[in-house]
């Protein structure tokens, strides 16, 4: 597919530089350029869960921390 595209003289020139002296296109270098920073930007694009963490000593003690006990302490025992 063709498109243009805008690119200043300076990094045009050395976009050319480059790819004569690695006997390559500039197309060749846009699209590795463009290669890289999609592949770049997919992976920091992922999710990343922030760090909520504050400071204690973990878990309360006495507590039971299985799921039963976690919802009535949440919700109320059932029945209540």
């Amino acid at each position: 597919m063709k498109t243009s595209i805008e690119i200043t003289d300076v990094l045009l020139n050395q976009a050319r530089q480059i790819a004569a002296r690695e006997g390559t296109t500039v197309r060749a270098l846009v699209e590795e350029g463009l290669r890289t920073v999609l592949a770049r930007r997919s992976e920091s694009a992922a999710f990343r869960l922030r760090d909520v963490s504050f400071k204690g000593d973990g878990l309360a003690p006495g507590v039971d921390w299985s799921w039963d006990s976690v919802r009535d302490l949440i919700y109320g025992a059932p029945g209540v």
